[in-house]
């Protein structure tokens, strides 16, 4: 027979009294503070995810809900929480660190089939129990995989636009990101936003459909539409926004105090027109989309990177549903000017390769580097190149 495991660095819940990491975090106040206000709420079971309001791949420290909750910081995961039971679902990447991370409040669910989780919620409540969610903070697609898994069990499947997470995270929660939003210079882009918004509504035009308006979600969207960018997001250039985009006007909710003067003056210099920005505030965006959708529209939005709670907004026979909205089409073809900038920044990055390859060769024999002193030097290497921003992911470094 096999001894016990003696590894330190996970939790051992099964231990009398239960082993936990110097890494694992102590969740039990943040449970209780969120249990308190789903009893309030008449919330029997609460699902939170991992990911922000423009389904971004990467978030903000404000937006770590998931993080704060459970003490787990992997990018990908689900936590779900009743009065006496919490779990986390996340994917084999994550499994040990879930179990240095994660404290023994919370069961670790070793898949992340959305199945899976209505099973366990279908155990853990009984029926007419009430299962709530943020509807702004799930995809099109995951809100209707949880619909299916609980139809017809009883359980009701309840949408509520007050974030329970961030009331109990309160004032200890990030404040927004207040640096400025930036214009990239002409010389990087080879189109002015001019001529970008001018491109999407002839592709309105000419849709089957003709539809009345564009809805913009993914913060990449509105970066690339606008040629503008931020850093609201590590390692990502892009700042939080939504752009509603119609055939006579352009809406851009953003928080206006962030734009520099010269950013301002390029959106406004078309107005009163079609090619005139009305910037409107970056939570006025549903407010304004229901108001717009009452008259006769059609909006045009992509699926992928609308949640379930702007779509749900827009009357279903006043929608143009496409996986990804012309904005993304006509982003992912790069015009001759971009490619250019594509392949001279390869160039760039490749010299910063090539200068750390020698290095290394050099300071290994020493004994004198191991991956996270490497990780470092390449970043370096590649900050010192021209018109560098940062790496687009924390370098991934291993060796052996």
């Amino acid at each position: 027979p096999q001894a016990p495991s003696t590894r330190n660095d996970i939790r051992d819940c099964s231990a009398d009294p239960p082993y936990l990491p110097p890494t694992a975090t102590n969740t039990t106040a943040h449970l209780i503070k969120l249990r308190g206000i789903m009893r309030t709420h008449g919330v029997h079971v609460y699902i939170v995810p991992s990911t922000d309001a423009h389904m971004s791949e990467y978030i903000s420290e404000r937006d770590a809900r998931l993080g704060w909750l459970t003490g787990f910081t992997g990018s990908a995961g689900t936590a779900v929480v009743t009065q006496d039971k919490a779990a986390l679902w996340t994917d084999s990447r994550y499994w040990t660190q879930a179990e240095r991370e994660l404290d023994c409040n919370w069961e670790l669910q070793r898949t992340t089939s959305i199945e899976s989780i209505g099973m366990w919620i279908l155990k853990a409540v009984p029926v007419e129990g009430n299962v709530s969610l943020d509807p702004f903070l799930f995809s099109i697609d995951t809100w209707n995989s949880y619909s299916r898994a609980l139809h017809g069990s009883g359980r009701t499947l309840f949408p509520l636009e007050t974030n329970l997470v961030d009331q109990a995270w309160g004032n200890q929660r990030p404040l927004p990101s207040s640096s400025k939003i930036y214009s990239l210079p002409a010389e990087f882009t080879g189109s002015s936003w001019q001529e970008k918004v001018a491109g999407i509504r002839q592709r309105m035009q000419q849709h089957v459909r003709r539809p009345t308006a564009v809805l913009l979600s993914g913060l990449e969207e509105t970066a690339w539409l606008f040629n503008l960018r931020g850093d609201d997001i590590p390692y990502n250039p892009v700042f939080y926004s939504y752009t509603l985009l119609t055939i006579t006007n352009i809406s851009l909710f953003v928080e206006e105090s962030r734009l520099s003067a010269a950013v301002r003056e390029s959106l406004r210099s078309g107005c009163p027109g079609p090619l005139c920005v009305e910037l409107q505030e970056y939570g006025q965006v549903s407010a304004h989309v229901r108001s717009y959708a009452q008259d006769n529209v059609t909006v045009w939005l992509g699926t992928e990177y609308t949640t379930y709670g702007l779509y749900g907004i827009i009357p279903q026979e006043k929608l143009l549903e496409e996986k990804y909205s012309p904005v993304m089409m006509a982003k992912a073809v790069k015009n001759a000017h971009e490619q250019e900038m594509l392949r001279a920044a390869h160039v760039r990055d490749a010299v910063a390769v090539i200068q750390y390859l020698l290095w290394l060769e050099n300071t290994v024999p020493q004994g004198q580097v191991d991956e996270f002193s490497g990780a470092q030097h390449i970043d370096a290497l590649r900050w010192t190149q021209e018109h560098s921003r940062g790496p687009s992911f924390q370098s991934i470094s291993a060796s052996g």
